[in-house]
């Protein structure tokens, strides 16, 4: 069987328009975007424009039609240039959900504004007593009648400010026996009564991407929003966790190569003792394991998301990419940052920046800690 790492032309061609938007968009707002916490708002609406949102969602609900590759590849170039801007394609998070276990009117409703900037969509899963512990969830929706008060509270929720509606995670039938049964993912229009959002900030790093606390107080929704049926929830939201994952080690990769080329372009014009410091064997050394990390993990999450789109998921290697992309990024950032010095200690070199940004990949959308447990429960089996 022949292998092909070769990119498609038209592969090629998103990979180089997504870096000429970010280039020519993020470079100048990024630094007040992370300094204020504020969303780029313009940016986003431009990016929708281009068709850079929902990029993977179907043609007929105003998408790209592209696959998890493309996707992860626009999440490289967009955070290569700025992680906290390069969040504007987390926007339609969730929106997989609707597109494959949605209705046909659910998805005629919901989908098309997330592709023309017309609304913005989150997913609310993490609680304050319950993050890696998917079966600790304990929002709470009651059936009455043909409606859904749903009662609970959620945190860390990405665009929870700023989201037009939400897929909420929570308990939809708590006596069923079996716990993977007992949950269900309903849509929540975010100007219901009892809707409550907090933004959260003093975020460490992304803080250009809006992070919330959003309480749930007798909040009534439609029955028909429920997506697909009572005690579908949990296997609903593992399938996104496989589309989250590689899409998060791509962010990995961008982080690192951004700050990876922001260090070789510094040891080439930094000098000490009479010549650049990149030329001393030390310096070089960094900068070529640096290089191969960042090969390897983006080796890793094109694999997992090729095999994503050809319907051959492999659970394995999408933890291998999401845990590798995680580390490098922190690992090469941190590098890019020592080769700086002094200098990469302060706001005026952007790889400070970098250096915060990239401890997010290690953590959301599954600890690293919680990827190792997956490969190794995959490769020994249970004991």
């Amino acid at each position: 069987m022949a292998m092909d790492f070769e990119l498609s032309k038209e592969q090629k061609d998103i990979k180089r328009a997504a870096r000429e938007f970010a280039e020519g968009e993020f470079t100048e707002i990024a630094r007040e975007c992370d300094q204020k916490e504020k969303f780029p708002t313009e940016v986003w609406k431009k990016a929708s424009e281009l068709g850079f949102i929902g990029a993977y969602l179907p043609e007929e609900y105003g998408g790209g039609g592209f696959g998890l590759l493309e996707h992860a590849m626009l999440m490289e170039e967009f955070w290569r240039v700025d992680p906290g801007c390069g969040c504007i394609l987390l926007t339609a998070f969730g929106s997989k959900l609707i597109e494959k276990y949605g209705t046909p009117e659910q998805k005629r409703k919901y989908l098309p504004p997330l592709t023309k900037g017309e609304a913005i969509m989150g997913t609310a899963i993490t609680e304050p007593d319950a993050g890696s512990d998917i079966f600790g969830i304990g929002s709470v929706a009651q059936r009455r009648g043909n409606e859904y008060v749903i009662n609970g509270s959620k945190t860390f929720i990405t665009s929870g400010t700023i989201s037009k509606y939400l897929a909420v995670y929570c308990l939809t039938d708590p006596e069923r026996k079996s716990k993977a049964e007992r949950y269900g993912i309903i849509l929540v229009e975010t100007d219901r009564p009892g809707v409550e959002r907090t933004k959260i900030t003093g975020k460490l790093g992304i803080r250009a991407s809006d992070t919330a606390e959003v309480v749930f107080r007798d909040v009534r929704v439609p029955a028909e929003n429920l997506i697909g049926g009572e005690g579908e929830g949990f296997r609903q939201i593992m399938w996104l966790f496989n589309f989250a994952r590689v899409e998060a080690s791509a962010q990995g990769v961008g982080v690192a190569q951004g700050a990876f080329e922001k260090a070789v372009k510094y040891v080439k014009k930094r000098r000490a003792f009479g010549q650049p410091i990149g030329a001393f064997q030390g310096i070089q050394w960094k900068i070529a394991e640096m290089a191969t990390m960042i090969e390897n993990a983006r080796h890793l999450y094109y694999k997992s998301a090729w095999l994503y789109d050809q319907g051959k998921v492999d659970r394995t290697i999408i933890a291998m990419a999401k845990w590798y992309g995680g580390e490098i990024g922190v690992k090469v950032t941190d590098e890019a940052l020592q080769l700086h010095g002094g200098y990469g200690f302060v706001a005026e070199y952007d790889v400070e920046r970098f250096y915060r940004d990239a401890k997010i990949v290690e953590i959301y959308e599954a600890t690293k800690e919680i990827e190792k447990n997956t490969i190794a429960r995959e490769i020994l089996g249970k004991l």
